[in-house]
């Protein structure tokens, strides 16, 4: 059975399309078959990054779109990660719903999996908040992303209604923590992959290398918990990580 990843958060700058590098690089590592899609017309980060992985996708286009229907039921084993740049959500949902798009992926075996990418302003909230009544779908598996590297305190959050109304709807909350930002700045403007930060001996220092894997590490230890117990029932998780910026 395949899974469909729907990566967003609709706000700009939150770190959707590093959350799409990640998680192609966990597959990539666990050798789990994927195509990736990027929508971001603009920066396309992730095709950038993962450009034998990914290709580009436009939100104004059916044909377009339709072509993710095509390569699930072209390559039912594969995982889709659809990197969704900012305000996407009504384009993107007006397809979905005028072509029983959901309806097709369950006819299929898919699993479809939306993910919200936050940093730690209130607008992030409200736009979770109106994501959870967009899809209401109980078979929908709902990942709330809290990106240390795009906000320091979630307090407010997690003792919000909106995290409760998470909760409700068994979405799992992780938290990604913050990567050195000279570090990141440094695998950016090389055009690494994740798997060459953490091993390119020529560009990377040693304990900058470390730190990737340190970070990777962590990232994966959280997605193993929704993603290899996916078909298992479970409740509400929340799981921390370690904030690098000091390391």
């Amino acid at each position: 059975m395949g899974r469909v990843h729907f990566i967003g958060g609709e706000k700009g700058g939150v770190g959707k399309s590093l959350t799409a590098r990640l998680l192609a690089q966990y597959f990539i590592d666990g050798a789990t078959p994927f195509t990736g899609f990027d929508s971001d017309q603009s920066h396309g980060t992730f095709s950038r990054f993962y450009k034998d992985f990914a290709s580009p996708l436009r939100v104004d286009d059916y044909d377009s779109l339709d072509n993710i229907i095509t390569i699930a039921e072209t390559h039912p084993d594969h995982d889709l990660i659809i990197d969704l740049a900012a305000q996407t959500s009504a384009r993107l949902g007006q397809w979905i719903a005028e072509s029983d798009v959901f309806g097709i992926f369950t006819e299929m075996g898919h699993k479809i999996f939306i993910w919200h990418v936050m940093d730690d302003g209130a607008d992030a909230l409200s736009l979770l908040d109106k994501t959870l009544d967009s899809y209401p779908q109980q078979d929908i598996q709902f990942i709330v992303v809290q990106n240390m590297g795009r906000g320091e305190d979630f307090d407010a959050f997690e003792q919000s209604p909106i995290f409760q109304k998470a909760q409700q709807r068994n979405a799992y909350c992780m938290t990604l923590g913050k990567l050195h930002a000279k570090l990141v700045q440094k695998v950016d403007f090389n055009n690494l992959s994740f798997w060459a930060a953490a091993n390119n001996r020529d560009l990377m220092n040693t304990p900058e290398r470390q730190r990737v894997r340190v970070w990777l590490e962590n990232a994966y230890t959280q997605f193993d918990h929704f993603l290899k117990h996916d078909e298992e029932p479970q409740d509400t998780a929340t799981v921390e990580v370690q904030d690098f910026a000091s390391q």
